[in-house]
């Protein structure tokens, strides 16, 4: 099994840590217990000859490794603004490619067009189908997936400028989409009620800004393939190989419910359906969340199951934990000294979370923490939503 994160961004993007490096991404990859990593962020000409000089292609396999053995595959986010259908829209892509003459031809064609230099995440003036048509006229093999598919501000599906469904965005272009970033704040068991992306797969990645174990792989795709390019697309393409996901519970993502963070308003669709989608303390629009998005287009009833669907996980990072029980801030001292001595017992996080014994983590951390990771790893923590940009909240 591949434990793969597929979407992270390094020092040159907006609002991310100037310390991403790949040798930092390596270190905490390692932490955490992930595979394979995306690279991020190919597009800009000095992240891309950082991402040459510390990376070596594994034979011909489209997979590339530092000298310790870690595997990252070359990834990037795009952002396309664009008007359609009388509307200004706002759609981020995750972007594949198999090596890195191909990441070569991409930067060459639209460096011709737009400016590449000055943010990691750039900013294209193309449709979503223009810009698949680009991407497929360099190579067949170029992936496209609709990143955090239901953010309100730049996803596909998102209430602030998305669409309604994949033809809509992307016209005849779509048999180019094969799968969709579910995005923190939702997760499969949402998706599974639109039967309209019955026929696209779920992949699920952290969109890390930084290389810390609480950001990155905080949401993950697990593929049982061959660890090599081609497999994975196969994987992603078809879904014969995608395993499964692994989520944070939707209520702590950013924007699940509907809210006005400033005004400290955070309710459910049904609530806001009554005030009419209006704040009830500054009368202005609220941001309309992912769970009510969702039952805007939904055709199936809550609780729907997908026949044949990959299974998933929902889990809250390990560190989140800690610092819950200790009453810490997550990057204080004593939260790392109690996070080292489980990764130095277990190996990484994932192993912490999903195998370690739990007589084993009760001798080591105690009962109240070795409660918690239990009920995690069956996605029993209770979350107080988050809405309107802020994270829901753990309730212990």
């Amino acid at each position: 099994m591949i434990i793969s994160d597929l979407h992270i961004h390094g020092s040159y993007s907006r609002g991310c840590s100037k310390d991403l490096t790949i040798q930092n991404l390596e270190k905490y990859a390692k932490i955490k217990g992930v595979d394979l990593l995306g690279t991020g962020d190919f597009t800009h000409p000095k992240w891309f000859a950082h991402i040459k000089e510390s990376l070596n292609e594994i034979g011909s396999s489209g997979i590339y490794e530092t000298k310790t053995g870690q595997r990252f595959m070359l990834t990037t986010e795009v952002s396309l603004i664009f008007s359609q259908e009388g509307r200004g829209r706002r759609v981020h892509l995750v972007v594949l490619a198999k090596n890195t003459d191909v990441v070569g031809q991409i930067n060459d064609v639209l460096g011709k067009k737009w400016r590449i230099d000055y943010d990691g995440r750039p900013i294209f003036g193309a449709t979503a189908a223009e810009f698949a048509d680009l991407m497929q006229g360099i190579d067949k093999d170029i992936e496209l997936i609709p990143a955090h598919a239901w953010t309100p501000w730049f996803g596909i599906f998102g209430s602030m400028s998305g669409f309604d469904s994949l033809q809509e965005c992307f016209g005849e272009k779509t048999k180019h989409i094969h799968a969709i970033e579910t995005g923190m704040s939702s997760d499969p068991e949402m998706n599974w009620r639109i039967s309209k992306l019955d026929s696209v797969n779920l992949v699920s990645f952290s969109d890390a800004h930084s290389f810390w174990p609480w950001r990155m792989g905080r949401e993950a795709t697990v593929f049982d393939t061959k660890l090599e390019y081609e497999s994975i697309l196969n994987a992603i393409r078809t879904g014969k190989g995608l395993n499964s996901t692994v989520e944070v519970d939707p209520g702590y993502g950013k924007y699940h419910f509907t809210g006005h963070r400033n005004c400290g308003i955070c309710i459910s669709p049904q609530e806001s359906r009554k005030m009419k989608n209006i704040c009830p303390k500054c009368g202005k629009p609220l941001t309309v969340g992912v769970l009510q998005r969702v039952e805007e287009l939904a055709d199936r009833p809550e609780g729907f199951v997908l026949k044949n669907a990959p299974a998933f996980r929902k889990l809250i990072p390990l560190s989140e934990i800690i610092a819950k029980i200790l009453n810490a801030g997550i990057a204080t001292k004593k939260v790392w000294e109690v996070y080292n001595r489980l990764i130095g017992e277990f190996g990484n996080e994932m192993n912490v979370l999903l195998n370690a014994d739990e007589q084993k983590l009760k001798n080591l951390v105690g009962e109240k923490l070795c409660d918690l990771i239990i009920k995690n790893r069956f996605g029993r923590i209770k979350i107080k939503e988050g809405c309107d940009g802020e994270y829901g909240q753990l309730v212990i």
